[in-house]
């Protein structure tokens, strides 16, 4: 149970690139970093005009000199200070978060950074391999893996419940982009534009947050190879798709199924996920976010709710209220920045039995997403084929 201690001996001295004055994402970085007084927020380049990024930066507490135009200006400025910047999160559109994460890790800073991490693998393997030699660490918000019930699904396949998996059952398929909604909203417009969100709309920005729930629950299992179908429903959305339906064959035998799409007309949200085993199967839905469905063959379903003395301790480590008690997507963004701010501390201290006990979205997991957009993309251009996934 978390009752507000700081997980790190003192804060993280903290700045933000992005996410100003009307930016959702922005919003809710902020809330899960400072949530537990892990991270201070002391520095940014929050606009592209700087005297808006200012005065948003000053009504956030953040000194007028310290909030900067951009983020070269940003980091130059706060690597010549005695108490500068420690990290950053990076909040801004796709085509910018290569240049300004290889930028901060070139400054020595610790990263967090929206997905996806870059537009190609080999760009997300040079940002790896910097983040290495500098021995920084790299955090990647796949936000909703910060929900405890992830945590109990893991520990139930690594715990043998489900027996052999054969199936896995993904997708995220909301309605709210149906129609052409990003013709009145610069917000979205960005998204479904080549330049900025790169090679992929909704196989980018929404399948890769089931794929990498799916990653850890089930760490030890691979894709081997995978078939996707795009279609951009909305025409003038073209080349980027609002719609996919991809295959997947795993190393261990299992086959899997990722369906991703902004026109399920009438859909809140549709994130879900099903693990089908050769004993019981186990599902969850991120609009249910605190339980987790539990089949077993022959014997009535079960639903486990959070915070309960039957659940695996992993699954109760992080919980910030009573059972019974919703909790949302803010505590599972606060639960990864927890996660995000004791990497940082343990990579300084050299402390790397700690660092390995830590378990989040790291780069590794950024480099996977990349890739397996990559892989989407490639296997629906040439006409949905099965291509080999490495």
């Amino acid at each position: 149970m978390i009752y507000g201690e700081p997980k790190v001996a003192a804060p993280i001295r903290w700045a933000m690139v992005g996410g100003g004055r009307g930016s959702q994402i922005g919003y809710i970085h902020r809330c899960a970093a400072l949530r537990d007084r892990n991270f201070a927020l002391v520095a940014g380049a929050f606009d592209l005009d700087p005297v808006r990024g200012r005065d948003f930066g000053t009504a956030l507490g953040v000194e007028a000199g310290r909030c900067y135009p951009d983020y070269r200006a940003l980091f130059a400025g706060e690597a010549a200070r005695p108490d500068g910047i420690q990290a950053v999160s990076i909040a801004t559109p796709n085509n910018t978060h290569y240049e300004i994460t290889k930028t901060a890790l070139e400054h020595g800073l610790h990263v967090v950074c929206e997905k996806p991490l870059t537009f190609t693998v080999a760009e997300a393997e040079e940002l790896q391999a910097i983040a290495e030699a500098q021995g920084r660490i790299v955090g990647v918000t796949y936000g909703y893996s910060g929900h405890q019930m992830i945590e109990q699904a893991r520990a139930m396949v690594a715990a043998g419940e489900l027996g052999e998996i054969r199936l896995v059952n993904m997708q995220f398929s909301h309605g709210f982009h149906s129609a052409a909604v990003e013709e009145q909203n610069p917000a979205i417009k960005w998204r479904v534009d080549p330049k900025f969100a790169g090679p992929s709309y909704v196989l980018g920005d929404l399948a890769t947050h089931p794929l990498f729930i799916s990653e850890a629950i089930l760490p030890h299992m691979k894709i081997r190879r995978l078939l996707c179908a795009r279609q951009s429903f909305v025409k003038s959305r073209a080349p980027l798709e609002d719609n996919a339906v991809t295959l997947m064959e795993y190393d261990t035998g299992a086959f899997g199924t990722l369906w991703t799409s902004a026109v399920n007309a009438g859909s809140m949200h549709g994130q879900k996920i099903r693990i089908v085993g050769e004993k019981a199967s186990i599902e969850w839905w991120d609009e249910f976010p605190n339980q987790l469905r539990f089949e077993v063959q022959d014997q009535p379903v079960r639903i486990l709710e959070r915070n309960m003395g039957y659940l695996h301790a992993p699954a109760v480590a992080e919980d910030r209220i009573g059972a019974g008690h919703p909790e949302g997507l803010f505590e599972a963004w606060a639960n990864l920045y927890d996660r995000f701010a004791m990497a940082m501390e343990a990579t300084d201290q050299g402390d790397a039995e700690r660092l390995a006990s830590i378990r989040y979205p790291d780069i590794a997991a950024g480099v996977e997403g990349v890739r397996w957009v990559e892989n989407c993309v490639r296997s629906a251009d040439q006409g949905g084929v099965w291509v080999d996934y490495r």
